[in-house]
């Protein structure tokens, strides 16, 4: 590009580069508060891991494709932006079975009926732990409640955190020490203890005793959303969300373009793009970076290093664990416990073959690239809670969709050339693990598309890496961060203090990879906002 060409390039107060809902969170507060915004989208949509799609040709059915629920989102930024989302809480907490019990017994945890919730635990001989995991739960919730208002605060250090939490026993057992000793020592019942666990692990590689304390930090982004840490689903879908935020940012003013791949930026806010074929320019007071650090690194000409530090200030190598399975089937499965509606075990999170022994296991087998006969899966349905992402003469037919994560699948095994092989073993071992705890195959209930083929689609890290340009495939754009700043921490701009900053003060994090970023919670793009309207 000619000096003559970066000379006429347009101004602006902000750039956004990446248009997922933490860049239209970003765009809409300042173009609110009258900053001229530019966002800068690669794809043809905005609304990046948080979308709406039709997945199967010919099938009107709109699922979220990637994220799926919500509980990071803060009233606070809904309020601010008048957003007019609808979240729908799910009645039934999980369900369970009892991996290998002949007679099909569950775990069904029911946040409204707590007299039966006590029996289910009696009877798959958890007894003790009815009450156990009540109070477990409820110190989680204590810690929840004094850090969940801090989110859209700049950041308090770690003795400040510490401090107001108030509970040294809990604040040990949380954010000092693997959070498997706490699980260990407040829950009996493997099954229970398993439960308890899959917080800390999805999209996460790590042991529930890891000493870098990954699993930590997962679970408590898990368990401190709104200060409950109940998971909502998204009346619409999630590309209701992002459809809501990007309307506002564009009647605030913000101007927003798709189809606008950015190939580098610079430090003083030069930002060059490529869009319908042709080099373009814009530069920005601030430019606020809505992809992962190590995405960031490469759009500076910066290497980036793979083993720890580079612009995204110290994040290791991001590395992405989980296999995401979407079905749409013609009903529910039955279950092998009759007594259980198949409406209530799937109303919840439904836990497969994810025991504590499992979960443990699995990870062990996959460090060394073996997978386990039963992989660990997690199912969620959408459909149950909010019927509207399908025609309403597929919706009255009774089918349903489930979505469901495959846990401890890490990118390292995969590679281009392996990855289509990879998928269709990762899919078989989802249906497999699945099978192993329902009364029929959950492949004969399939619904076929309009080209006659099954209803289901695979997602592998690799997948989501090229989809989406998330290295790795890792939903957090690397690995998470504690939502407090450490002693000794540089605080002293802005960015700094909103856990925003990189080496390059016009440069700011905006998404996931921000400190507090991570899920569907806008937090990175708020953050990054306050920081640029604080300076």
């Amino acid at each position: 590009m000619t000096d003559a060409s970066r000379s006429s390039a347009a101004s602006h107060d902000v750039v956004i580069v990446g248009g997922g809902h933490n860049g239209l969170t970003a765009a809409a507060y300042l173009a609110r508060a009258g900053k001229s915004v530019i966002l800068l989208e690669r794809l043809d949509d905005v609304g990046g891991a948080a979308v709406s799609a039709q997945a199967f040709p010919g099938v009107e059915a709109r699922l979220s494709r990637y994220s799926y629920l919500v509980s990071l989102l803060p009233r606070r930024i809904i309020d601010d932006l008048g957003l007019d989302i609808r979240l729908a809480r799910r009645r039934y907490s999980s369900y369970t079975p009892l991996p290998g019990d002949p007679a099909g017994a569950g775990l069904l945890i029911d946040d409204t009926d707590p007299e039966a919730t006590a029996a289910s635990f009696a009877g798959v001989g958890a007894a003790e732990d009815a009450e156990a995991f009540t109070r477990f739960y409820e110190s989680t919730g204590a810690v929840a409640r004094a850090l969940w208002p801090t989110v859209t605060e700049p950041l308090l250090t770690r003795s400040e955190a510490r401090a107001l939490v108030g509970d040294d026993e809990l604040w040990e057992a949380l954010v000092e020490r693997p959070i498997g000793e706490f699980i260990e020592s407040r829950l009996q019942s493997d099954l229970v203890r398993g439960v308890a666990a899959t917080d800390a692990l999805i999209g996460t590689f790590a042991s529930v005793s890891d000493p870098g304390l990954a699993q930590n930090r997962c679970f408590l982004y898990h368990v401190i959303g709104q200060g409950t840490g109940q998971w909502d689903v998204p009346v619409g879908g999630m590309g209701a969300v992002t459809g809501e935020l990007a309307r506002v940012a564009r009647e605030a003013g913000a101007r927003i373009v798709t189809g606008a791949e950015v190939t580098s930026i610079r430090p003083d806010g030069t930002v060059d793009y490529v869009r319908n074929g042709h080099e373009r320019r814009v530069e920005g007071a601030h430019v606020l970076v809505n992809v992962a650090p190590e995405i960031l690194d490469r759009l500076l000409g910066e290497e980036a290093d793979r083993d720890g530090i580079g612009s995204g200030g110290g994040r290791a190598h991001a590395e992405g664990a989980q296999v995401k399975v979407n079905m749409l089937l013609k009903r529910l499965p039955r279950l092998r416990d009759a007594s259980i509606d198949p409406a209530a075990a799937f109303g919840g999170t439904f836990h497969i073959n994810e025991t504590y022994t499992q979960l443990e296991e699995a990870y062990a087998g996959m460090t060394r690239g073996v997978m386990p006969d039963l992989l660990p899966c997690e199912i969620y349905c959408h459909t149950l809670a909010d019927p509207t992402i399908l025609d309403p003469e597929l919706a009255e037919s009774g089918a349903q969709t489930i979505t469901v994560f495959g846990l401890h699948t890490p990118d390292r095994w995969l590679t281009d050339e392996n990855n289509d092989a990879t998928r269709e073993r990762l899919q078989e071992a989802v249906l497999a693990s699945l099978n192993s705890v329902l009364a029929e195959p959950v492949e004969d209930l399939l619904l076929t598309d309009g080209d006659g083929n099954p209803c289901i689609e695979t997602k592998t890290t690799r997948d989501l890496e090229r989809a989406l340009n998330m290295p790795g495939g890792n939903i957090f754009h690397g690995p998470l961060s504690w939502p407090f700043a450490e002693d000794g921490d540089a605080l002293d701009t802005p960015a700094q203090r909103w856990g925003v900053a990189t080496p390059h003060p016009r440069i700011l994090l905006c998404g996931s990879g921000a400190r507090r970023g991570g899920a569907v919670s806008g937090l990175g793009g708020h953050n990054a906002a306050m920081a640029v309207l604080e300076g």
